[in-house]
């Protein structure tokens, strides 16, 4: 299995990252490391040679309830079920000077194989969550086949989709 990231490390140069949204860049510089030692996310950076992060984006297990779920994935789902396993892609974010380059899919689609290859050999898991920081990520979320939970504001797109990806 290879992967354009690698998981965050001491050497990657963290200060000098910015993409243009506070909370994804006061979360990298700041709380990133500490979240990864304490077990609660998993950090993974495109860096250059020179160890400057041109990316990142975080995965942790999470869980969603089937309600929210639209009917036709439903049905096809154990009853016995009511919370179901997911991969969260909780934060993705391409620095400034990086913009422009597909960087932000290069790094979805890192995301997305990782978490399908996890949930085929390691963590059951249904489906990757996302919750977008705005408008324009629920756009580029969208064009990449997500769709929206119904009143959580969340988007989710079926392993079962993503092993299209990856067949």
């Amino acid at each position: 299995m290879t992967y354009l990231t690698e998981p965050l490390n001491s050497l990657h140069k963290k200060r000098n990252f910015t993409c243009g949204k506070k909370l994804l860049d006061d979360y990298f510089q700041t709380q990133a490391k500490q979240d990864v030692k304490r077990k609660l996310s998993a950090c993974f950076v495109l860096a250059d040679e020179d160890n400057n992060v041109k990316g990142y984006y975080t995965l942790s297990s999470t869980s969603v309830n089937r309600e929210l779920l639209p009917e036709n994935i439903n049905r096809k789902l154990p009853l016995s079920y009511h919370n179901l396993p997911a991969t969260l892609l909780g934060r993705l974010a391409v620095g400034n000077i990086y913009k422009g380059q597909k960087l932000g899919e290069l790094l979805l689609v890192d995301a997305l194989k990782r978490s399908y290859e996890t949930s085929l050999n390691s963590i059951g898991s249904m489906a990757v969550i996302v919750d977008p920081i705005d408008e324009n990520a629920i756009k580029f979320y969208k064009k990449y086949g997500f769709v929206l939970l119904a009143g959580s504001g969340k988007m989710f797109i079926p392993m079962e989709t993503i092993s299209e990806l990856f067949k």
